[in-house]
């Protein structure tokens, strides 16, 4: 089985070039199921329930979020409508909208999906780490695979959750940073991990952003209003592979 992790979609754009590229993607890799990460889809800013709906179509199987998960308010219902194809980060309150977790079938297995935001340079949730325990003990025994997407600033603590539940979850990829880390590997206690998937969006700005809007704010220190670059689109993935029980590959693609 392949799973294919897209790095953070950063707008129309790139949502358009996933359209044109992804299904080819899949038919040639023979990938199984598709998870990428889409908080900044909607020209940075969110993402809007028609933007998702597009991602969805462009042949990803499952959207993940992150700190902008609230940016766009139709994204709310969206969220709440179709919790097998969207999930946001489960250490936001319970009763915010959505599920930060489902399990999906992919080639006659229990794919238990989970998302989670940092706590550290970011946002003051509750303990990602935690969350995470949560979801498993609730779900044991309902899941074959199952794999995380932690949204996080520090790369420490990213491989920290790592090691935590090494051997607990199958999968383990980090976003939100928008940067590809050459660290794909498969931990002692047998899960794949990648600190960062990177991104899918222009190369040639700042992360995804207009540079001249980005370095306005940083040397300047004047407000600028951020918006998507111009030029080339690449996307950075993973491809994490399994013969059901255990993960046996995980490898770098860009397209």
């Amino acid at each position: 089985m392949k799973i294919l992790a897209i790095g953070d979609i950063v707008g129309v754009r790139a949502i358009e070039h996933l359209k044109q590229n992804l299904w080819g993607i899949r038919r040639k890799l023979g990938i199984d199921f598709v998870v990428a990460n889409g908080e900044n889809a909607t020209e940075i800013h969110g993402l809007s329930a028609s933007d998702a709906q597009k991602i969805l179509d462009s042949g990803v199987d499952l959207i993940t979020m992150g700190n902008h998960t609230w940016s766009k308010r139709d994204l709310y219902n969206f969220l709440d409508d179709n919790s097998d194809k969207i999930i946001r980060p489960a250490n936001y309150p319970g009763n915010a909208p959505g599920c930060s977790y489902t399990t999906v079938d992919v080639g006659g297995y229990r794919l238990l999906c989970m998302n989670v935001q940092g706590v550290a340079f970011m946002d003051p949730l509750a303990d990602p780490f935690e969350a995470v325990e949560y979801i498993l003990a609730r779900e044991e025994g309902e899941y074959d695979l199952s794999l995380l997407d932690f949204h996080a600033e520090a790369t420490s603590e990213k491989y920290a959750m790592a090691r935590v539940f090494d051997g607990k979850i199958s999968m383990i990829f980090g976003t939100h940073t928008h940067v590809a880390t050459a660290d794909c590997q498969i931990l002692p206690g047998g899960t794949a991990y990648v600190t960062d998937l990177g991104m899918t969006g222009p190369v040639n700005g700042i992360l995804g952003t207009d540079s001249e809007r980005v370095l306005r704010k940083m040397r300047m220190h004047m407000p600028s209003q951020f918006i998507v670059a111009d030029g080339e689109i690449k996307s950075d993935a993973v491809i994490f592979e399994t013969d059901g029980e255990k993960m046996t590959k995980i490898s770098r693609i860009r397209f």
